[in-house]
């Protein structure tokens, strides 16, 4: 699957939106990547989780277990994890900070990976990766959808995605004026709910 592929599929799934959008980090951005427009179809999901296992094979080799952090991360860290034939985990937050949780647990001898949606500043990505490497097992790297950092946030760990895009985002009080007339929209999860 190339990345023009991956882009098609947002497209298709009316998952790529374009307007004035307040990212989870809190960056302002004029393109939007609802991956929950994604998410609704199993066969789409299924289909871009398939080629990300597949991306990761190659990079990895074998995985034991997928971990992701919660919310955004569960579907897509369960999908790829099925195809893995890995099992598949995910962190969620207590008082502020992800941890494994339910139950949950890695094993010494596991190799664990890192699945996402989607990176763009990397911090939930290193707060889920802070929280695996509190515990045994082998952390090898990480995967997501779709970086739109342009491959330069940092996560500490090799990665592979699916698509790597440089999609503009700014600070709230370094907007372009094309974007700071257009009303501001928070479709994002972090910060909703306590």
């Amino acid at each position: 699957m190339t990345q023009d592929d991956v882009i098609n599929e947002f497209r298709a799934a009316g998952a790529l939106l374009e307007g004035h959008f307040i990212l989870s980090s809190g960056l302002r951005s004029p393109i939007f990547l609802q991956k929950m427009f994604i998410f609704q179809d199993p066969q789409r999901t299924a289909k871009l989780c398939k080629a990300l296992a597949n991306k990761v094979i190659a990079a990895f080799g074998r995985i034991d277990v997928v971990v992701s952090p919660a919310v955004g991360g569960i579907v897509p860290g369960y999908e790829t994890a099925r195809h893995l034939g890995a099992r598949a985990i995910f962190v969620e937050r207590e008082n502020g900070e992800f941890q494994l949780r339910r139950g949950f647990e890695i094993r010494a001898e596991d190799r664990v990976l890192m699945v996402e949606d989607i990176i763009t500043t990397g911090l939930s990505s290193r707060e889920c990766i802070a929280a695996i490497k509190a515990h045994p097992g082998h952390l090898v790297g990480a995967a997501c959808l779709i970086d739109r950092s342009g491959g330069k946030a940092d996560i500490g760990v090799p990665r592979v995605s699916l698509a790597t895009l440089d999609i503009p985002s700014y600070s709230p009080d370094q907007l372009p004026p094309e974007l700071s007339a257009i009303p501001p929209v928070k479709p994002g999860s972090r910060g909703l709910g306590a």
